[in-house]
């Protein structure tokens, strides 16, 4: 059987890794110019398709039957070559809006004013479940009546969804709104799902307000879809064990700690055992600036060589998959928290202060490491997920944390 993806252009996609967890079936990628469209659906050799960008209303002539969802919406991602020929269409997207909706807001929210951000094919799909669910649903537009310069009028809404692109990698670090002009938001949903937190759902945790990615509504549209290819029911739980599984390989694995507590050896070793990327920040700081760390203390200060550390954590915060070791005084700039955060998962590796390695290191060489770690104790603590003793070997100490990674 013969399934994939079909889109104008594609990049990187997770979608044939989440249908090899669910079957067995081939799943490829395929790019398709809008020439060549029509040929392919009608002629090409596939049993099941995903539709994306572009295509989700293009496709609709093109089948023989669509599903209630799919006419309804007037969107198809979903298109299933049948025994006799003929091709159905059906929308899966709602099946995962509807899922992520339930996580993050599990009560009922008939009467509650719900704010769309965008009017493209996804805020289609949001906009029907929403409905179908009761909520008084308003779509915004850059254009339309309802617009970002006149938000003000909807700073009762209750749910808020953003389906447009702002803030997707690698334009990462951007927000629609500010949502400090919703006091009374239950919840803030986006349809991006990397980086794991945008710079939308990232003000939301700031203020404890329920929030999710985009990432379950991927998944769970993709169980959809392999249930029709297929032709027979997949559990539930599977949604939830392959969102588990791709997180937590999508997410960055960052060491913070004191100067010389080991997190670039730590690193390096949990890189080989996992087969990721390792980066380390001060390395790249230096490759950035021409100098090594000293020159740069000599020439700019401790100010100078913070705004350059921030600079380079902002590029490698946005990436995935990849383990980063970063400096001993991040943790001393505010700004750097979400830069880390936004996808990755924070490990403070702690070593007593006598054990520390001074030598090369401008700003412990001579310093009083027991201030140091009191001033900037409170600020690890404020940034980690986790916290993993380095006191053995560097093996022991990568083994803990990944055993505290789960």
């Amino acid at each position: 059987m013969q399934c994939g993806l079909l889109g104008e252009k594609l990049g990187h996609s997770y979608s044939p890794r989440i249908h090899r967890e669910l079957a067995d079936y081939d799943y490829a990628l395929y790019e398709k110019a809008p020439a060549e469209l029509e040929a392919f659906i009608r002629e090409g050799a596939w049993h099941g398709l995903n539709v994306t960008i572009p295509y989700k209303k293009t496709v609709i002539p093109l089948c023989d039957a669509l599903s209630d969802t799919a006419r309804t919406i007037g969107s198809v991602n979903t298109l299933l070559r049948r025994e006799d020929g003929t091709i159905f269409g059906d929308n899966t997207d709602a099946f995962g809006f509807e899922t992520l909706l339930r996580q993050t807001l599990p009560g009922s929210i008939a009467g509650n004013k719900a704010l769309v951000l965008g009017t493209g094919g996804a805020s289609v799909t949001v906009c029907a479940v929403l409905r179908a669910h009761g909520a008084e649903v308003v779509p915004i537009s850059r254009n339309g009546e309802n617009n970002y310069q006149n938000l003000d009028r909807h700073a009762d809404a209750k749910i808020l969804v953003n389906t447009t692109p702002l803030g997707m990698y690698p334009k990462n670090g951007v927000s629609p709104v500010e949502l400090c002009s919703f006091p009374g938001l239950e919840a803030v949903l986006d349809v991006v799902y990397n980086p794991k937190r945008t710079a939308l759902l990232l003000q939301a945790e700031a203020r404890g307000i329920p929030c999710a990615g985009g990432l379950t509504m991927l998944v769970a549209q993709a169980k959809r879809a392999s249930e029709i290819f297929q032709g027979r029911a997949l559990p539930d739980s599977e949604i939830a064990r392959i969102t588990a599984l791709l997180d937590a390989s999508m997410q960055n694995i960052i060491l913070i700690g004191m100067p010389g507590c080991g997190k670039s050896t730590v690193g390096a070793l949990l890189a080989q055992r996992l087969g990721r990327p390792c980066a380390e920040a001060d390395r790249e700081i230096e490759r950035e600036a021409g100098m090594s760390i000293p020159r740069i203390f000599e020439l700019e200060g401790e100010a100078g060589f913070r705004r350059r550390e921030t600079a380079v954590l902002a590029a490698l915060g946005k990436e995935s998959h990849t383990v980063i070791a970063t400096g001993g005084g991040c943790v001393t700039r505010a700004e750097n928290y979400p830069l880390l955060h936004q996808n990755g998962r924070l490990v403070w590796l702690t070593r007593p202060v006598g054990e520390l390695a001074r030598k090369g290191r401008p700003l412990s060489e001579n310093a009083d490491l027991g201030a140091m770690y009191a001033r900037r104790a409170p600020l690890y603590a404020q940034f980690a997920d986790f916290t993993v003793e380095n006191t053995g070997t560097p093996e022991e100490t990568a083994r803990a944390v990944l055993e505290a990674l789960g």
